[in-house]
């Protein structure tokens, strides 16, 4: 069986993020429901590279795989490259044959746009009007293309410590450059940023909001002011990932918050085996990236692409 060879290019024409949302709203509801298979993610650290390396496999839907990514925050100085970079193998579960080989940096910035949407769709007040982005690079943009895609047309309210950043993305897609303060005032906050210390003041959040923390993805990571987590109603992704290395990580290490108070994973909601919202509380989505998420997408992709006969075919291993 030969393994089809997806690159960046071949993916940009091949996604749209109706197909991103779907497959990872897919991904949450197996996820809610135990229908899928995610050993937890393997972490390799490399402090000599100030960097590391993280192995995600997953099945779902009768498809496996597994992401090799990496998180570099220096690379954009030192090299004039981007942060995340990632490989993803598609692999046919009953034999074992490598599907697809894809690019597995746009899969990430995808699903994990889409997994910002999906939980606003769940957990936000209908019909919001303001979308913050508190961090204006990679993420901003994918999560902004979510949120339009099930809302409509937003008021974009863009903040970073890189005015260039947010001028930039201000000047891509629309909306206006504020304060930390009025961007975390929306009625959705998207907060994307490596911060290890919060960046988001409760104070500034107001009542009935909703708050997608998107960019703790390690100890010791976070960017809330942990008096959200205490007085919001938290969800989380996975709870293996999440106590450890998601926004919740450190206030639970410093013991401001405990496990059993947070309200659920979104899966658990996508399911309906938890309530989402229940009145004008600030939710807050940890989200830590699901390796379902990846495979779902990547499948998706993939059965779109033998469809369109788009990507190189070529015989990767002897069958013999």
């Amino acid at each position: 069986m030969p393994t089809l060879l997806l690159s960046a290019k071949d993916l940009r024409g091949l996604y749209t993020v109706e197909l991103g949302l779907e497959a990872v709203e897919r991904a949450f509801l197996a996820h809610g429901r135990g229908d899928a298979l995610m050993p937890p993610k393997v972490y390799l650290s490399l402090p000599k590279y100030e960097g590391d390396f993280r192995a995600m496999p997953a099945f779902l839907d009768g498809a496996a795989g597994v992401k090799w990514v990496n998180a570099h925050p220096h690379n954009p100085r030192k090299h004039g490259l981007p942060t995340v970079r990632a490989v993803y193998v598609l692999s046919d579960p009953d034999t074992a044959s490598p599907l697809a080989i894809l690019d597995g940096t746009l899969l990430t910035a995808w699903r994990t746009g889409a997994a910002g949407g999906i939980a606003s769709k769940y957990l936000a007040r209908k019909k919001p009007r303001t979308l913050g982005l508190v961090g204006c690079g990679v993420q901003a943009r994918v999560l902004i293309d979510a949120h339009r895609a099930l809302f409509g047309e937003l008021e974009l309210l863009m903040a970073d410590v890189s005015a260039q950043a947010a001028e930039a993305l201000q000047k891509e897609k629309g909306g206006r450059v504020v304060s930390l303060q009025e961007a975390s005032g929306a009625d959705i906050v998207c907060s994307a940023t490596p911060a290890r210390a919060p960046v988001v003041r409760r104070e500034w959040v107001q009542a009935g909001a909703h708050i997608n923390a998107m960019g703790a993805d390690a100890p010791g990571k976070q960017e809330l002011d942990p008096r959200l987590l205490v007085d919001g109603r938290v969800f989380i992704d996975d709870a293996e990932q999440a106590l450890h290395s998601g926004e919740v990580n450190v206030p639970l290490h410093d013991g401001l918050i405990q496990a059993g108070q947070l309200a659920g994973t979104l899966g658990e909601v996508v399911a309906g085996r938890k309530p989402g919202r229940t009145g004008n509380e600030v939710t807050v989505f940890d989200s830590t990236g699901l390796a379902v998420q990846d495979v779902a997408l990547a499948r998706a992709l993939y059965d779109v692409a033998l469809a369109k006969g788009v990507g190189q075919k070529f015989d990767l291993v002897e069958d013999a």
